[in-house]
């Protein structure tokens, strides 16, 4: 993005700102551990002439199971027990249509009980259970008259083996009470210092989690890139700092300007801050949540730079929030002393003592209430010294942080119950956890896949510290839920590897309808990046097919700036594709997709706050048109089949520097119904660098030249 705007105190007049078959296989094999050895549903029984199996010792600790199909097979999955325990669900190999898979260890008079679910041309077939007893040479089968009670199914097999102390790796960095300030505060430095620079760390490999157990801090922590900072407690000021937090514009050539401070967390802690006020000075996927700020809250750079946040959740500020040359910040369920300030785009949904709506002027709009929300899962420590893993309630109409009354109501699930997900795990090891029915704690990390990772166990929560980030290799899918209550996902970053990925994240199949209103899944804190590092290319970022999903600030990020950008280099259609009904979507950022940013096909949707960039790289207008033959595409479409659709504060800007005379016919695309209705919507041309005509369909008038909004209070 590239903003020409108004001097702040301080500020310079003119500022710059430049940010810039494997699926298949993996579903079963997640399925397959929800139904233990039985015949997974939707799949056929194979005939015993389509295959051979046998089991062979390789030593006294190894045994290899061998499946040959007579016709070749797209994937096969063996699903085996040793003496009856510790069920498996993992892909066998293929060398030359013989798939293989070892088992180990497994000792002499040990019984393996196995199974086996392959797939040809599309449909797929489960074999009987066989069995064998290592040492013996021999291999079992079933009768082959079936018996005349049907065989009950076994329960799943459960997440067995986790710690409630676990090895979180090197990446995560545990903090003491009883440690020296000293020394908490020289670690701090040193992490700091590795994640500060926007040039080198900006798109670099490096992530670190900062986790304080219960107690009192006297230090001061800067966060730096791909850097989370949480407390261990059960509520917020269970872990209290007696310092600062700090986002500023800390480098030389950030010019005094905040506007590419991503990817940095802060979350679950008390802030005396020194001298009264804390500074976050962020941009995008930089959430600030469950914080109790015993002071006031700084959101611009200390030069008066612009920044372009932000997100603030489940948080308490008794002073004042100060957004000044803030460009856009959402703020949710929770509780300020008085707010000051806002550029274009300042909304609140269930914040207490945020200010009315004013837009355009001051540009503030504020809902009383927020519809349906649930706070983040997270990390804390119980009294005996155990890990466990916090699930806030879902709240409808809710205002004020959900710990007000004094703490969080939920549940929570010992660690034991997560499969701890570090250096060294790949996408198999992990279906493998996911399979046995295990939730996933990802610790900091950059995680490349070779299949989809599948989730497909109702409620599992996967949450992640520290950025770790998931890249697929090869154009498989990043991840895939499937549809059904309760999924939590948190923390986590998707970067798209160089061969094009039809999605990154999916949520719910195509055609997906069940109803999860009393237990939706939920999306927070998850971001997409399409290039930057590398020329990554994903069609699609995230479709949400399930209905009744809250997408709770995420950031879908087609890069304008790094490595691998350019029109032909990362390239990506669409950011967000919503086919569930009644979704609804709480602080959406998306930016620089080729085609339509957001797609919004569902029934019933809702977006509280939309900030948005146009792609900044259309070579020329013959590139960039719409299939109604109009002048680019819309940032935010609401298909036209859709009867009700309701939308509050949001933003689309163009900056077309690579052709300025690139425009775009309209923002916002949606059909002319009563049931569709949109409220502060505007549209800046940064610097006037290209235009777009329209806000909402014809409505609204085209931008200005000096990077004035254009606004439209209320459509239709």
């Amino acid at each position: 993005m590239r903003s020409t705007l108004p001097a702040g105190p301080g500020q310079p007049g003119l500022l710059s700102r430049r940010r810039g078959v494997a699926l298949v296989a993996a579903f079963l094999l997640a399925m397959a551990g929800l139904l233990g050895l039985t015949r997974i549903a939707g799949t056929a029984a194979a005939d015993t002439s389509d295959y051979t199996q046998s089991v062979s010792r390789l030593s006294a600790t190894q045994a290899q199971i061998t499946f040959t199909p007579t016709t070749t097979a797209t994937y096969v999955i063996s699903h085996y027990l040793v003496n009856g325990t510790n069920q498996q669900n993992v892909q066998m190999t293929n060398s030359g249509g013989k798939w293989t898979l070892t088992v180990s260890p497994i000792s002499d008079g040990s019984v393996l009980t196995y199974s086996f679910t392959y797939e040809k041309n599309g449909p797929q077939y489960d074999t009987p259970q066989f069995t064998y007893t290592q040492g013996s040479g021999s291999t079992t089968t079933p009768p082959t008259t079936p018996p005349t009670t049907p065989p009950t199914t076994p329960p799943a097999a459960g997440c067995t083996g986790q710690s409630d102390t676990p090895n979180f790796g090197s990446n995560v960095h545990i903090y003491d009470p009883s440690m020296s300030a000293a020394s908490i505060q020289s670690q701090l430095d040193a992490q700091f210092n590795q994640q500060k620079d926007t040039q080198t760390a900006q798109f670099g490999n490096n992530r670190v989690a900062q986790l304080f157990k219960p107690g009192t801090y006297n230090v001061n922590d800067n966060v730096g890139f791909y850097t989370s900072v949480a407390g261990l407690g059960q509520n917020p000021d269970d872990v209290t700092f007696n310092g600062n937090i700090t986002v500023d514009a800390f480098n030389a050539s950030d010019a005094g300007n905040a506007t590419q401070n991503f990817w940095r967390s802060a979350e679950n802690l008390a802030i005396n801050p020194g001298g009264g006020t804390d500074r976050w000075a962020v941009a995008q996927a930089a959430p600030f949540r469950r914080i109790d700020v015993h002071g006031s809250l700084a959101l611009y750079p200390a030069s008066y730079g612009y920044a372009s946040g932000g997100y603030i959740a489940d948080t308490k500020v008794s002073g004042q929030a100060a957004s000044v040359s803030q460009q856009q910040w959402y703020t949710r369920d929770s509780s300020l002393g008085s707010w000051a300030g806002g550029v274009w785009n300042m909304v609140f949904s269930g914040v207490n003592g945020a200010p009315g709506t004013t837009f355009p002027n001051p540009p503030e709009t504020t809902l009383a209430t927020t519809p349906v929300s649930r706070d983040v899962p997270y990390l804390y420590v119980d009294g005996s010294g155990k890990y466990r893993v916090f699930l806030p309630s879902l709240r409808t109409n809710a205002s004020g942080p959900s710990w007000a009354g004094g703490s969080t109501p939920g549940s929570s699930l010992p660690m034991s119950q997560f499969y701890v997900v570090k250096a060294g795990d790949t996408a198999a090891t992990i279906n493998s956890a996911l399979a046995a029915g295990c939730n996933l704690f990802v610790t900091p990390g950059v995680y490349h896949l070779s299949q989809t990772l599948n989730v497909t166990r109702a409620n599992t929560t996967i949450l992640g510290i520290g950025y770790p980030t998931f890249v697929p290799d090869n154009g498989v899918n990043a991840m895939q839920v499937a549809d059904v209550d309760g999924v939590r996902l948190k923390g986590l970053l998707f970067d798209a590897g160089t061969t094009n990925s039809q999605a990154l994240l999916t949520v719910g199949p195509a055609g997906s309808s069940a109803s999860h209103a009393g237990n939706p899944t939920t999306i927070q804190d998850v971001f997409f990046r399409i290039g930057g590092q590398v020329a990554g290319k994903a069609t699609n970022s995230l479709i949400v097919n399930s209905s009744n999903a809250i997408i709770d600030h995420i950031w879908a990020w087609r890069a304008d700036h790094g490595s691998g950008v350019g029109w032909t280099s990362n390239t990506a259609d669409n950011g967000l594709t919503v086919n569930g009904n009644n979704v609804l979507a709480t602080g959406l950022f998306v930016e620089h997709y080729q085609k339509y940013e957001v797609v919004w096909n569902g029934q019933g949707g809702k977006t509280i706050f939309f900030q948005n960039e146009m792609p900044y790289d259309p070579p020329n207008q013959a590139a960039w048109k719409n299939p109604s033959g109009q002048n680019g595409y819309a940032a935010y479409k609401v298909g036209s089949g859709v009867t009700t659709h309701e939308a509050w504060g949001l933003g689309s800007y163009c900056y077309f520097n690579v052709n300025p005379a690139v425009n775009s016919y309209h923002a916002f695309e949606v059909p002319n119904t009563s049931g569709v209705k949109f409220h502060d919507a505007l549209t800046v041309s940064l610097g006037g660098v290209g235009t777009i005509t329209h806000v909402i369909n014809d409505t609204g008038a085209v931008t200005a030249s000096n990077t004035t909004p254009s606004n439209v209070v209320s459509y239709p």
